[in-house]
């Protein structure tokens, strides 16, 4: 009968190295055989970690961080127009006699 490994043993075995939870999910990155606008070769990434001294791994992280800064709003997107008791509650905040409310800019 084989041994079976102690509670602690196991236990060791499910604590990833350094504390951090182990990726659960991840991608396939093919490199290109050639420089494009949407891609780049194994050479292209392995110069630009070399000149920013980062790994390759967290090369691709900074790119994908960079263009998510680039093309994801940072704000919610608006609702639409402001309903009568929303203008109203407006309307009630602004001090009398020292402003005039327009419907319009134009």
């Amino acid at each position: 009968m084989p041994n079976k490994p102690s509670a602690s043993r196991r236990a060791a075995k499910e604590i990833p190295l350094g504390g951090k939870p182990a990726a659960t999910e991840g991608i396939l990155l093919r490199y290109r055989d050639a420089d494009t606008p949407y891609g780049v070769t194994r050479k292209t990434a392995s110069q630009l970690a070399k000149t920013l001294g980062l790994t390759e791994t967290q090369v691709i992280h900074a790119a994908l961080a960079h263009f998510a800064r680039q093309n994801l709003p940072r704000y919610e997107a608006d609702t639409g127009p402001l309903t009568a008791k929303q203008q109203e509650a407006i309307h009630e905040m602004q001090p009398s006699g020292r402003m005039t409310v327009k419907e319009s800019l134009f």
